[in-house]
């Protein structure tokens, strides 16, 4: 409780009307309510100076007792607006899970200790402070959350979506009270039934007992020459019993024999086992020897509670109650429904299809709370795969945008038809600056007026090639002599001859050689030959018939990088 005008001693003041409010809200909300563990209850307690309500509760395998607690504890801040109330189990701010899909990034585990309370029915969350030190970004202890509270209260976060995220279990509040109980007709020694009819929310503890059993606990019932039994396998009574649903769900699942100190006492008595209820009667009065003879339990308030009202049948202050009484009990028996879940139902539901089955009527398994429950997880795991998908694409979109732009770099185009799709932006190629050159080098005359001192000039995002102008002609005279060799060696080998015979003709030309098949240069050429001369007129254009002209780049680049070198 927070309130600078009250000492110390009025805060703990304070904190009683709360506990004695908390009391009564319970005894008007849960009338003959039955917890799965243990109960609802506040405490007052002081440490470093510092006075306040604690309960801790275990709610076992029952999450319906979880948020039953945190409804009562939000109505008791409506009624004080004072208090400042958290409220964490095993998970942590168990609260802040529940809202998952709408936190920001900011808000994590290590963040956001004591940073969340209840105040006044509303979530209030205590914001990270930057530029601050590691206390202060990080987990805030519980005398500094105070403090913030207190000195710096209008700074304090309230977001409707992350409060609707965690409040949504409690909807149904306080109608889903009743509705987490069920009714079940039993078959049971009379002993029990008026044991259970003082006080009905004994049924937990011993239905606990039975399903946590191991072979220590079934001793008393397997072994013949044990003591006496409390609750003995004779008159026989059916009652309706009350149950929290997941108690009887889990000794409604269990498979169990009949124990031999039973057998022994009843021997084969069909018309015992054949009454209605008679396994669930006998599986709730073993659990019940069960906890009446566990060592661990003998502490424990309904232990000590039960050995009372035993105590006072055998000293006679106390009778058993008579047929007649026991039908002026309550008969309410709820219908076993929403024990059965129809996996074709559930399989419908997980794909968002329609309520109603193939017949047309309505379809569903179990309560509807867990079918809302249901839609409600696949729709945040919808959500999640759609946000997962959205960032995978992204991801791809972005991997594909690295990939083009290394390959943009790595590779440059060698053909026409690179230079074409690339719009003639990754090669400039001087196509009578090539012409002359090649003219030059195989010793033909050359027209125009160009410059011998200029080389073609091949550029790209991969490299270049060209001949500086302060070179002069020294690389045309290399190639001239590297033309001069080739020659001699080709004229050695007869490839040069020009009386090759031919149908008896002489032949009127005579190739230079044939590149490797692919794109080639399609040229036919001879040296020195006025007659070879005019065919290669014929094959290669003047500058200024601007025609096209057939040529392998890659390979000329190649033919002309191999003069270079030599």
């Amino acid at each position: 409780m927070i309130d600078p005008n009250l000492s110390n001693l009025g805060i703990r003041a304070q904190l009683r009307k709360v506990q004695a409010a908390a009391a009564a809200l319970c005894k008007e909300l849960l009338k003959d309510f039955i917890w799965q563990r243990d109960d609802f209850s506040l405490d007052l307690k002081q440490e470093d100076r510092l006075s306040f309500l604690q309960g801790r509760t275990n709610f076992g395998d029952s999450v319906e007792d979880e948020w039953l607690i945190v409804y009562l504890l939000r109505e008791l801040s409506k009624q004080f607006p004072q208090i400042w109330i958290r409220v964490i189990d095993s998970d942590g701010e168990f609260l802040l899970v529940e809202a998952a899909d709408v936190l920001p990034k900011w808000i994590t585990p290590e963040v956001m200790k004591n940073r969340v309370w209840i105040n006044d029915g509303k979530l209030m969350i205590i914001p990270k402070e930057s530029g601050k030190d590691n206390a202060s970004a990080g987990g805030l202890t519980v005398a500094d959350a105070l403090a913030f509270i207190q000195k710096r209260g209008t700074a304090l976060l309230h977001v409707p979506a992350i409060e609707s995220g965690a409040y949504y279990r409690m909807r149904k509040y306080p109608a889903q009270i009743q509705d987490s109980l069920h009714r079940g007709l039993i078959t049971i020694p009379r002993k029990l039934a008026y044991i259970l009819h003082q006080k009905a929310a004994y049924i937990s503890p011993a239905v606990d007992a039975f399903y946590l059993r191991d072979p220590i606990a079934l001793r008393p019932l397997r072994n013949l020459e044990s003591p006496k039994l409390l609750f003995p396998p004779e008159d026989f009574v059916s009652v309706s019993t009350k149950f929290t649903k997941i108690g009887f769900a889990q000794l409604k699942g269990q498979d169990f024999e009949t124990p031999r100190a039973w057998t022994a006492l009843i021997g084969n008595a069909p018309r015992v086992f054949s009454q209605t209820g008679y396994q669930m009667g006998m599986k709730v009065t073993c659990g019940f020897e069960m906890l009446m003879s566990d060592p661990q339990s003998v502490d424990k308030k309904p232990t000590r509670e039960i050995n009372l009202l035993l105590e006072d049948l055998d000293a006679g202050e106390d009778t058993l109650p008579s047929d007649q009484d026991i039908s002026k009990w309550e008969s309410k028996v709820d219908d076993e429904s929403w024990l059965d879940v129809n996996f074709d139902d559930f399989e419908r539901e997980l794909s968002g299809k329609g309520n109603e089955n193939r017949r047309g009527k309505p379809a569903g398994f179990g309560d509807k709370t867990a079918q809302e429950n249901l839609r409600r997880m696949v729709a945040m795991f919808e959500k999640f795969r759609d946000e997962d998908d959205d960032e995978a694409q992204d991801a791809e979109h972005l991997d594909d945008m690295d990939s083009d732009d290394s390959s943009d770099s790595l590779d440059s185009p060698t053909s026409v038809e690179d230079i074409d799709e690339n719009k003639e932006k990754e090669l400039d190629f001087d196509e009578k600056r090539f012409t002359s050159m090649m003219k030059e080098m195989m010793g033909l005359p050359i027209t125009g007026a160009t410059d011998k001192s200029q080389a073609p000039t091949v550029t790209g995002e991969s490299g270049s090639m060209s001949n500086a102008e302060d070179d002069g002609g020294g690389d045309v005279k290399e190639i001239r002599k590297v033309m001069s060799e080739m020659e001699a060696e080709l004229r050695d080998v007869g490839a040069l001859s020009l009386e090759a015979p031919h149908n008896n003709k002489t032949s009127s030309k005579q190739t230079l050689g044939s590149l490797p098949s692919g794109n080639r240069v399609t040229t036919t050429t001879t040296l020195k030959d006025s007659r070879l001369q005019e065919v290669l007129h014929d094959q290669i254009p003047s500058d200024d018939e601007g025609g096209e002209l057939n040529i392998d780049f890659e390979r000329a680049q190649e033919l002309l990088n191999r003069f270079k070198v030599v």
